[in-house]
């Protein structure tokens, strides 16, 4: 049996960063929309763009801070990405109009990862959505924290949530190549999620995605 994590490359800025990021292996790109904090952040026009050179096969990722169904619905509609990530909490009544209404698209809901508390917060979502992605930040301060800090969380709690929940788990979050083989042994997610761990200056950094593929197809 073939345990090798689906890895997904987020923070895609251009069409030539998405084909780097595919040529190494990714399965997946994450496109990042207008949010209160982090990196990463492109135009709904680039998104849409990008998205138009991307294969079928690869998976597409739109990143919204959005929190109602219908804000949602408009984003996806505009960038035509094939999955929807939801980096903010919403209620189960938006996820089941999301559900109805993007018939094909793919809803992924962020968990932060903050103390075991957030437990049974991953296992209500993963009823109604088709993969966890667990991630550090701070929704609850002032300007909140969605994503793309940088941080490593507890990976004990993560291993939890995936041995609580029946959906693919992707884990986010301070990985790197120095740290990939670990995450990988201590949590046995379906997926990883990298951003900052493979760039430089912001910019998607070969010599880091290689590093990371490395690592992962070693694991």
């Amino acid at each position: 049996m073939n345990n090798k994590p689906r890895v997904k490359i987020c923070c895609i800025a251009s069409a030539e960063e998405a084909r780097l990021a595919i040529d190494y292996g990714a399965s997946a790109l994450g496109f990042v929309s207008e949010m209160p904090s982090g990196p990463g952040v492109v135009s709904e026009t680039v998104i849409a763009e990008i998205v138009k050179t991307v294969p079928p096969a690869v998976a597409t990722f739109l990143l919204t801070s959005k929190t109602t169904a219908a804000e949602i619905i408009l984003q996806q509609r505009r960038c035509h990405t094939n999955t929807v990530q939801l980096v903010d909490h919403v209620s189960s009544t938006v996820h089941e109009e999301l559900r109805e209404t993007l018939y094909g698209i793919a809803i992924v809901q962020v968990i932060h990862v903050s103390d075991e508390t957030v437990i049974e917060e991953a296992v209500e979502a993963a009823k109604y959505v088709d993969a966890i992605l667990l991630d550090s930040g701070n929704p609850r301060l002032t300007v909140k924290e969605l994503g793309g800090t940088g941080r490593v969380h507890d990976w004990r709690i993560s291993k939890k949530i995936r041995e609580s929940i029946d959906v693919p788990l992707f884990l986010a979050g301070g990985l790197k190549p120095e740290n990939t083989m670990q995450a990988i042994a201590e949590v046995r997610p379906f997926g990883l999620d990298v951003c900052s761990g493979v760039r430089t200056n912001g910019k998607l950094d070969e010599k880091k995605l290689r590093m990371f593929f490395n690592e992962v197809n070693q694991a």
